[in-house]
């Protein structure tokens, strides 16, 4: 069984590539993301909201900084910043919940200073 660690990376890499079915593979059939205006539940409904950030990440430019990386047991932290061509992520944070290999919780926040 994979650790949570091992999750996150996988997670982390998938994001990288800009692997859309990779980053959603990570997450169980009941996960929940806690995004600023409302939870997304399940993958599908996640989906969507990887697929804006890959279009914004894949312009010509774009960077991002792992600024903090913490795993405890089932829980997993990371604070990151990142420019793309349309905004600036200040600081940016997940907080994760890991359990049988899956991602089964997770929550987004960020400052986004828009360019435009």
């Amino acid at each position: 069984m994979p650790t949570t660690g091992d999750v996150l990376d996988q997670h982390l890499k998938c994001f990288g590539e800009n692997d859309l079915e990779g980053v959603v593979a990570d997450y169980s059939s009941d996960a929940v993301l806690f995004v600023p205006d409302r939870p997304l539940k399940g993958p599908e409904a996640i989906k969507p909201f990887f697929q804006a950030f890959f279009a914004e990440f894949a312009k010509h430019g774009a960077s991002f900084s792992m600024r903090q990386r913490y795993v405890e047991g089932e829980y997993a932290y990371i604070l990151w910043s990142a420019e793309t061509a349309d905004n600036s992520y200040e600081a940016a944070t997940d907080t994760f919940v890991v359990r049988d290999g899956k991602i089964v919780a997770q929550s987004f926040a960020a400052k986004i200073i828009p360019k435009r």
